[in-house]
């Protein structure tokens, strides 16, 4: 059986050092904007946002020809491959799980 939804595993966050940010804060920054080519159901959305795509799925999820459950599978793919990379950068995979509230 394959995922409704599929996305990449975000790589490893470009942060780009300095004073300006530290890492952890940077990095849920950069991981609430990760762009990536996200298949729903078939039908690629070429270079989108993934987590804004994934709030909306968790909406709405027969709009876009998904159950609740299959939303909720790619939200807790997302909070697992991107909480690995933000808890990396010394951030809390808490603080994903708090943005899908």
């Amino acid at each position: 059986m394959t995922d409704a939804v599929t996305f990449p595993t975000p790589g490893r966050i470009p942060y780009p050092g300095g004073c300006v940010l530290e890492p952890a804060p940077y990095a849920l920054d950069w991981l609430l904007k990760w762009p990536a080519d996200v298949t729903v159901n078939g039908t690629l959305h070429a270079g989108v946002p993934v987590f804004p795509l994934l709030r909306d799925l968790l909406r709405d999820p027969a709009a876009h020809g998904l159950t609740l459950k299959q939303a909720q599978a790619a939200r807790d793919r997302f909070l697992d491959t991107a909480g690995q990379a933000l808890e990396a950068e010394g951030g809390q995979r808490a603080w994903l799980e708090r943005e899908f509230r």
